[in-house]
């Protein structure tokens, strides 16, 4: 789905007829009336509200609002997909109803949150299951088999051409160019960059001695695109390249993904059921109704394909205008629903498994 005038400025969007409502801290993200005449499987709402945050979960976002509003007549959502950093920091300025990010909240976001929510809490909720697709542009070579210690020096600069005899070992029999690598980072400041950190640091600490964050370090190696539409494209176009990208982005552009060796010592080819099966091992460290995980990236799951992020839709637990609080517990109870989930599967991402869905459910239920 197009963002096009959904895609419009934060603060300053009036929905003809609909009664503008302030949100903690500002006066300008939404204009939402709750109806109580459900719609299908959706208890709708009516008006409009604002969100902003991860572009790794865009085109499932972009899915759910095309189904949301074609259910719910006088709804709209826009949702601006400018990165996980300036998703938080809308959502703590109280420019946005929610935030997307690829992480869960720092301990300094907390506190802003909790500000944000007039004294309520913030809590993350797993929305999306969103696989990092290792992504190349290499003529020939279909399947390229990685171990995590390859692809931490391929991003640090340690290996720079495709015949080095590290890429040669585990890809016994390709026709490997005796090209130079070109990695592709993120520029801006991105969850998709903290996860594939966070996986380099726990899987080949030896190769990769930066510690994980949302921009991408000094000493890793690289050209810089912004967003992940930005290094899509320039993998797409241009001949040696590799980069990290979450799974959606990689199917719609139809880029080559490399199958990644997992704990268990397994190359494991990118998939729904793969990536869901990496997540079956995270544990929750949120406290209460917050649902923030741990991954383990050094899954020996069968099949577990092991870097995987999970996009959180970020919400006050109380603490919004009454009828904004009642348009966000509304689209979040149908992202969250089965019939939500069930979308994900076709635009490139992988649904939350039921055990940490049904957590997710039930702090839905609980917003107020």
């Amino acid at each position: 789905m197009k963002n096009g005038s959904r895609l419009a400025a934060l603060g300053g969007v009036v929905v003809a007829g609909a009664l503008a409502l302030s949100a903690c801290g500002s006066d300008a993200n939404t204009t939402a009336t709750a109806s109580n005449a459900p719609t299908g499987n959706i208890d709708c709402a009516s008006g409009m509200v604002n969100a902003a945050g991860s572009s790794a979960q865009k085109n499932a976002m972009d899915e759910w609002v095309k189904q949301y509003t074609a259910k719910c007549s006088g709804t709209q959502i826009n949702y601006n997909p400018n990165g996980s950093g300036a998703g938080i920091k809308a959502f703590t300025d109280g420019q946005v109803a929610f935030a997307g990010s690829d992480s869960a909240l720092k301990p300094e976001e907390v506190t802003a949150a909790k500000q944000r929510c007039q004294g309520g809490n913030a809590v993350n909720l797993p929305m999306v299951v969103g696989p990092i697709a290792v992504v190349y542009n290499l003529d020939g070579v279909d399947g390229l088999q990685l171990s995590p210690e390859t692809v931490a020096g391929i991003f640090s600069g340690k290996i720079k051409k495709w015949n080095d005899p590290a890429i040669a070992k585990e890809n016994s029999g390709a026709k490997l160019p005796g090209t130079d690598i070109k990695p592709v980072y993120r520029s801006d400041e991105s969850g998709t960059t903290e996860n594939f950190t966070k996986y380099l640091k726990a899987t080949a600490p030896g190769a990769w001695t930066a510690e994980p964050a949302k921009k991408w370090p000094s000493s890793g190696a690289g050209q810089g695109a912004a967003k992940s539409d930005g290094v899509s494209g320039q993998v797409k176009s241009t001949a040696g390249t590799i980069s990290y990208v979450e799974m959606s982005y990689a199917h719609n552009l139809k880029l080559k993904t490399a199958k990644i060796k997992n704990g268990a010592g397994e190359y494991v080819e990118l998939s729904a059921d793969s990536a869901s099966k990496a997540l079956a091992g995270a544990k929750q460290v949120g406290t209460g109704n917050d649902v923030a995980l741990e991954l383990d990236y050094a899954t020996k799951t069968a099949g577990a394909y092991p870097i995987v992020l999970v996009t959180y839709e970020i919400a006050c637990e109380k603490g919004l205008p009454v009828e904004q609080a009642k348009f966000v517990k509304s689209f979040l109870n149908y992202t969250s629903s089965a019939d939500g989930q069930k979308v994900l599967t076709s635009v490139g991402y992988a649904p939350v498994p039921q055990e940490v869905l049904s957590k997710v459910q039930a702090t839905v239920k609980a917003l107020s």
